[in-house]
């Protein structure tokens, strides 16, 4: 070559061979998603990545699995407050400076002097000892505690996945909103304790001081969405992540997906899967109105109560809590407020889920189904029914031997894992996020 001619002029690529999101889905819809959207770095997939969205790594799966873990946790602390009757000895919200509890004996005394101003105080624990009250002091300060650790672990590792863009398109807004539901459920566990700490409950003849059900319902219900989008949105990161870099779907590489979602009897399944969700939810928060009103400590007895069935209809819709003058809140007041009913209700809701669990795990059993349905559903489905069956075994065990407390924590907890197998069955059956596809077409077509 001629030194003193001029170098040949080098030709980019046509635009064919790349590999980008507009020529893998042969259509020009995901143009118009925008540059916000699409992943700057290679992910190690061979392939010329700047054009592909965003596939949030494993890590981010494990964090989210590891901030579920800790709601867990902190579900079952609070029910174990709930149980020792812990979680008014702490009369002040104070999110900063109630971080580090009293340490001489002075504040140890002022902190029982608020104490011994409440209406549990006067009316139940007059005699108690201030090393007794440093118990429950501490039970319901470790509650707190551990609410603020959820707090950092998933807002700091949010706040570094979203600096260096690690994770997909849809995540952002929903991890947001996991935030504030923390931080919200910050306010709504004060809000529900100093419903217990009102003056009022002085003048009210046979009252109780506890928190009100409808506030404890609220709390634990906010807490079990919280854990759900967590444990199910770290599930579907990681299953996305296996189907991009393996083509493995739901534990399996030679199902296809489209195939097995787009059966008729697959879609039956999963909207029967999502109602028993629904159901197993419910169940839950009806066993909250159980503890706010310690119903459980009533007709120990099963599967009948006071030697029938149901009670009598005049005890379970007693006029006694109808407020209005034409006793036309007579219905829904009992249903929320008489523990009777109250009991009754969740007798009636745990045994429906536990028949409806049973009827669909054989359903998942049926040659029809059992053959279409990915491993991962399988599995999950199996541990949905075992659930199941423990969780009869630990509610028999609460009522029979009157809620003793390691027994009833278990229960709590069993419900949340109940919950935790059914959110797993309805993951193993969603589709693939369209990250996870086109990477994987992307993989697929590298040679």
């Amino acid at each position: 070559m001629d030194p003193s001619k001029p170098l040949p002029r080098l030709r980019s690529p046509p635009l064919w061979r790349c590999h980008s999101v507009i020529a893998l889905q042969g259509s020009t819809k995901f143009a118009e998603l925008g540059p916000r959207f699409f992943s700057s770095k290679s992910a190690g997939t061979g392939v010329g990545t700047s054009s592909l969205p965003v596939l949030a790594p494993p890590a981010v799966g494990q964090w989210l699995l590891a901030s579920a873990a800790l709601v867990f946790a902190v579900i079952v602390v609070g029910g174990v407050t709930r149980l020792t009757e812990s979680g008014l000895s702490i009369t002040e919200w104070r999110p900063v400076t109630g971080i580090l509890p009293p340490r001489s004996v002075d504040d140890w005394n002022a902190e029982f002097d608020k104490y011994k101003a409440t209406p549990e105080f006067k009316l139940m624990n007059h005699a108690i000892t201030l090393e007794e009250f440093k118990n429950i002091f501490y039970m319901e300060w470790g509650h707190r505690i551990l609410g603020r650790v959820i707090g950092i672990a998933f807002i700091a590792p949010l706040a570094y996945f979203a600096f260096r863009k690690k994770l997909s398109p849809p995540m952002p807004a929903k991890l947001i909103g996991m935030a504030s539901l923390i931080g919200f459920q910050g306010v709504l566990g004060w809000y529900m304790v100093k419903s217990g700490l009102e003056d009022s409950i002085m003048d009210t003849p046979g009252g109780i001081p506890r928190v009100s059900q409808y506030r404890l319902a609220a709390h634990l219900g906010t807490a079990l969405v919280l854990y759900g989008g967590m444990l199910g949105t770290g599930l579907a990161v990681l299953q996305d992540w296996k189907f991009a870099r393996s083509g493995a779907w739901s534990g399996s590489k030679t199902v296809l997906w489209e195939t097995v979602l787009s059966n008729p009897v697959i879609k039956s399944f999963t909207r029967k899967s999502r109602a028993l969700t629904a159901l197993v939810f419910l169940t839950a928060l009806s066993g909250a109105f159980v503890a706010g009103l310690d119903a459980g400590l009533l007709y120990n007895e099963f599967p009948l109560m006071g030697g029938s069935i149901a009670p009598p209809m005049d005890e379970l819709f007693s006029p006694a809590y109808a407020k209005a003058g034409d006793r036309s809140d007579i219905w829904w007041r009992n249903i929320f407020e008489n523990p009777t009913t109250v009991q009754f209700d969740h007798r009636l809701l745990a045994m429906t889920t536990y028949v409806s669990t049973c009827l669909l795990y054989l359903h998942s059993r049926r040659n029809a189904v059992r053959n279409l349905l990915p491993p991962t559903a399988r599995r999950s489905m199996a541990a949905a029914f075992l659930m199941a069956n423990v969780q009869v075994m630990l509610g028999l065990a609460t009522l029979l031997y009157l809620v003793p407390v390691p027994v009833a924590a278990a229960h709590q907890a069993g419900s949340v894992a109940l919950l935790s197998s059914m959110i797993s069955t309805l993951v193993a059956l969603r589709r693939p996020s369209v990250a996870a596809q086109l990477w994987r077409k992307a993989k697929a077509v590298t040679p």
